[in-house]
């Protein structure tokens, strides 16, 4: 699924199991998702549990931040909404108290990060425990991956 506009790759199953038999580079690129993605999926079943609805918020817009490499990106309330577990009128709410303290502007589905530092300290710390794992695993160096078969 995309969530922003972009190319992307597609590849059927059984070529793709085919792939991750002839490339021990990406399978182990692929082992390393996993473990980020269980990872995360752990923290967030953590986090909503534990942490307000804003604080989750600022942590989701950071994430997205993250991966989109950007301060504006464009994401609707129901997906942010599906995305924290919670009902459209709490993401609302959370995103109007993040705008009055200026961390983000948020208008029709167009988010702007203000403030990185703000909204990092209003985030819970499940934010940095994401980031961090997200560092470890995934950022260890560029990979070129390529088809020999």
């Amino acid at each position: 699924m995309l969530q922003e506009s972009g190319s992307a790759i597609r590849i059927d199953s059984l070529s793709f199991l085919n792939s991750l038999e002839y490339s021990p580079t990406l399978k182990e690129h692929l082992n390393r998702y996993l473990c980020v993605s269980f990872s995360q999926l752990v923290q967030a079943a953590i986090c909503n549990r534990f942490h307000f609805v804003e604080e989750r918020l600022a942590r989701l817009l950071l994430m997205i931040r993250d991966r989109a490499h950007s301060e504006s990106f464009y994401i609707t309330q129901d997906l942010l909404a599906q995305m924290l577990g919670v009902r459209r009128v709490d993401v609302t709410k959370a995103a109007l108290a993040l705008q009055h303290k200026s961390l983000i502007g948020y208008s029709r589905g167009y988010v702007v990060i203000r403030n990185v530092a703000g909204l990092e300290h209003e985030a819970c710390a499940c934010y940095l425990e994401d980031k961090e794992i997200y560092n470890r695993m995934l950022n260890k160096g560029t990979v070129k991956l390529t088809a020999n078969h």
